[in-house]
């Protein structure tokens, strides 16, 4: 049995490995079939497209088989990337950037399972929820410690054992309205708070201004 192993840890684009720096140079002196091992990890990370996902390829030295293991994006990243955000709120507990289907919470749940060491989706959907929360975005119209109750109330049990990860139009809409409502209540608060902020930056940019004369 053979035991000499190698293992080449690269950072890919997911689903658009190729032959060129990193993968293909860190093979070359391991006479691997160096296009079965780019088709093998897009396969894997095909998922990830659009993002960069940590990948560890285990070469045989003798045999020349491999194995290839995929790491995950960050929670946030397949959050932004599933909601097609460019980032999270500011102001978490008061503006909320999204509202998130659970739909789309097991889909995230189900990449990062095996990291979270999650033995359940519901439990895995939790962490996403909490990331979720940290990052002001909503789920099913609610904030974290709502939305938790109904999860352990079972109220989405059945969501989460048919690990459903499909989501209509007409639910679209409705996430969307409870967005736009929950952000009605603080609209009055976040507008003074940006103009306290914007009066302050005036204020700081005439005193720079005052200093360079």
């Amino acid at each position: 049995m053979s035991m000499a192993k190698e293992t080449i840890d690269a950072l890919v684009e997911g689903g658009k490995a190729s032959a060129a720096p990193p993968l293909g140079p860190a093979l070359g002196p391991l006479k691997v079939n160096i296009g079965q091992v780019v088709a093998e990890i897009n396969k894997k990370t095909a998922a990830f497209n659009g993002m960069k996902v940590p990948v560890k390829v285990i070469v045989d030295t003798e045999t020349k088989e491999f194995e290839i293991t995929v790491g995950t994006p960050p929670v946030s990243g397949l959050i932004k990337k599933e909601l097609g955000i460019k980032s999270g709120s500011g102001i978490p507990n008061k503006d909320k950037v999204a509202n998130m289907a659970m739909e789309d919470v097991i889909k995230i749940a189900n990449m990062k399972r095996d990291a979270f060491f999650a033995k359940t989706v519901k439990a895995a959907s939790k962490i996403v929820i909490g990331s979720c929360n940290a990052m002001g975005i909503l789920v099913e119209g609610k904030i974290a410690v709502e939305i938790n109750v109904d999860v352990d109330a079972g109220k989405y049990d059945e969501v989460f054992k048919a690990e459903k990860t499909d989501v209509s139009d007409d639910k679209r809409k409705v996430l969307e309205e409870q967005l736009a409502t929950f952000n009605k209540q603080f609209a009055g608060e976040l507008a003074k708070m940006q103009a306290a902020k914007k009066a302050k930056e005036e204020k700081e940019a005439k005193k720079e201004a005052k200093v360079a004369k």
